[in-house]
Formats: C-alpha cells, structure tokens, sequence
C-alpha cells in the first residue's frame, strides 16, 4: 500500500505548483515595507522628529502637532498616558533637564508595516529598538535599551502618532 504522501515526494510538478502558490502568497501578503519605500522614509523622518523635539529640543509644540487628539501611550515601567499626560511627561522630565538624555535608534532594527482598508492606505505600524544615553560624569553613557511598537494613522492626509506600546525595557550591556 502506497503512502500518502508519496504521490507529493516524488512529483517535481506539484512542487513547483506548491513553491509557485508559496511565491504568490508572499506578494500579495501585508509585508514589511522596503527600506527605500516612501512610507518608511517618512515614518522614520516622523519617528527622528518625534525624538528629537521631546529628547533634544523641548518642542512641546511640535509634539503636539505630530500626535494624535485621542493618542495613547503604554509604557511597560511608568504605566499608560494620554496626549496631555504624555506631554507633561515630556515637559516635567526630560524638559526639566536639556542635554542630559538622549534617545538613539538601534541600527537596521526599523520596520514599517502598512495598514490598509480596501486596498487605501489608512496607517502603519512602526516597530524597532533603541537605546537611551545619559549624561554621566559630563559623558553620554548608554544606560538602557527597549523595544517600541508605533501605530501611525493617516488623519486629513497628515501622519499622527495615535498609539505607543514602549516594553521590554533593561539595562544595556555590551
């Protein structure tokens, strides 16, 4: 009595009929965006202005334009906030002492995966690492690492950060 899987072992045609269904289904699939798209040039653009106006500048106004009216924010140490508590946030902490914290993107770890309804573009998750430096002995030391999932929304055609999940915080080691 012949195995059933014989038939597909030994037959080249059905696997080339398998690989193909295989190629096809990952073109069509809701993938990573190429690093050279436009949608993850201009989430990482988003993404570098977010940072640098809360960590380097203090922009409390340019935050404001770039999140979302109904943002939240989970964080896996301090908790959750909304826009205005996420804000004070900003302004209370790394506001109150300038050039003493630094955010640094981990190299090569960005991914952007688009959201669409009907084909149309409506949002994009954002995922990656990045590190923390702090000022220590009038050196920036790195100190901390973690990972962060954005979701970026399309609102009157303008990108909005509407939800943060920051976790997996630790020290970082070498």
């Amino acid at each position: 009595m012949q195995d059933f899987l014989t038939p597909f072992k030994e037959s080249y045609l059905i696997k080339i009929i398998i690989a193909i269904i295989l190629f096809l289904y990952s073109l069509f699939s809701n993938a990573q965006v190429e690093k050279t798209s436009n949608l993850y040039k201009v989430l990482k653009s988003k993404d570098s202005i977010l940072f640098k106006s809360s960590f380097d500048n203090c922009d409390l106004k340019k935050i404001r334009t770039i999140i979302s009216e109904d943002f939240e924010f989970y964080h896996d140490v301090s908790g959750s906030q909304n826009k205005e508590d996420f804000i004070n946030a900003v302004k209370e902490n790394l506001c109150a002492n300038p050039s003493v914290n630094n955010r640094t993107l981990v190299k090569n770890s960005l991914a952007v995966f688009p959201m669409k309804n009907n084909n149309k573009l409506y949002g994009a998750i954002q995922k990656g690492k990045h590190t923390f430096q702090q000022k220590i002995d009038g050196k920036m030391k790195t100190v901390g690492i973690a990972d962060f999932t954005h979701l970026w929304i399309l609102e009157n055609n303008q990108w909005k950060l509407k939800r943060v999940l920051s976790y997996n915080h630790k020290p970082f080691s070498e």
